[in-house]
């Protein structure tokens, strides 16, 4: 089916009707964005898709609505808003329309449900309520303020508003789309990497990436430091420990922190350091060769006082 129409409700809007619009029209950019609460049409036709209103789920009727007693929940219980209900039937097709890879739209798929889609679902139904300083930024919160004052007189005023949430919510699916499919690539390229290196400790990637979720899928215990050239110089990057936090697995060595150029040169022996971070965490060099041969010394330092 294509639609001629994508209908949502009318009035106020919500971060769940935009992000599905978000899907919807990029999947059916020729059908026009209907707003209304009119009977005629919110009832499911041959002719569009009805999204967060309407009372009913039925995707073989094109209708999708959250609202109603009985509304649909997740294997796990979990309750679906439209956004979540849109993506469960048309976020393969938009990632494929998006340029992701079929090999990785399960993966990606999934990704996105669970880190992007459920938390906009739970929001939406009440069953997430963010607090402290930081929940008035999240993602619902931020459209929301787009949208017009309450002593707003203009009868067109929330339909623009609406339109322009839009666009700002599709630059946020589209990004984060694209960094998942980045991340992918970035995984192929570093898994290619970890079979050329061995048991060396030392993990030389072709330029910087995403790097810690490969080490970790490969089981590559061994590697401590990571080095890749960045713009005019190198890069001596250490490996954290856990997702979270800034623990690594090895620091650069004490006697370098916060040096540059002629200090850490003279510091470390090696001719072409040009930086090192006081969190020892990152070091930078003038060559491949310079920052190898920093890798190298920080590896064995590690590794005497392990």
């Amino acid at each position: 089916m294509i639609p001629e129409f994508l209908v949502t409700h009318s009035g106020g809007f919500h971060a769940d009707e935009l992000l599905s619009t978000v899907v919807l029209t990029r999947l059916f950019p020729e059908a026009r964005i209907t707003r209304s609460r009119a009977p005629e049409w919110i009832t499911p036709g041959p002719d569009r898709i009805i999204y967060d209103v309407g009372g009913a789920y039925d995707a073989d009727a094109g209708i999708f609505d959250h609202h109603q007693r009985g509304a649909p929940l997740r294997d796990d219980g979990q309750p679906y808003s439209s956004f979540g209900l849109i993506w469960k039937h048309f976020g393969r097709d938009y990632l494929a329309a998006s340029g992701v890879p079929e090999a990785d739209i399960e993966d990606i798929h999934a990704s996105f449900d669970g880190s992007f889609v459920l938390p906009i679902d739970l929001t939406d139904n009440g069953a997430l309520s963010p607090s402290g300083p930081l929940a008035g930024l999240t993602l619902p919160a931020l459209l929301e303020t787009l949208k017009p004052v309450f002593d707003e007189t203009d009868p067109d005023a929330d339909d623009r508003a609406f339109h322009a949430a839009l666009a700002i919510a599709r630059s946020f699916v589209e990004a984060r789309i694209g960094k998942s499919a980045a991340k992918r690539r970035a995984e192929a390229l570093v898994h290619k990497a970890i079979v050329a290196a061995g048991e060396n400790r030392v993990l030389e990637l072709p330029m910087g990436m995403p790097f810690r979720p490969a080490i970790i899928k490969a089981g590559a215990d061994h590697l401590l430091f990571v080095v890749h050239p960045r713009d005019k110089d190198w890069c001596v990057t250490g490996i954290r420990r856990e997702e979270e936090g800034f623990a690594l697995r090895a620091d650069l060595p004490a006697a370098w922190a916060g040096l540059t150029n002629g200090d850490l040169e003279a510091a470390s022996g090696v001719k072409g350091a040009s930086f090192c971070h006081n969190g020892r965490f990152i070091a930078a060099a003038k060559s491949r060769e310079a920052a190898l041969k920093m890798a190298e010394i920080a590896v064995a330092e590690a590794v005497a006082d392990a």
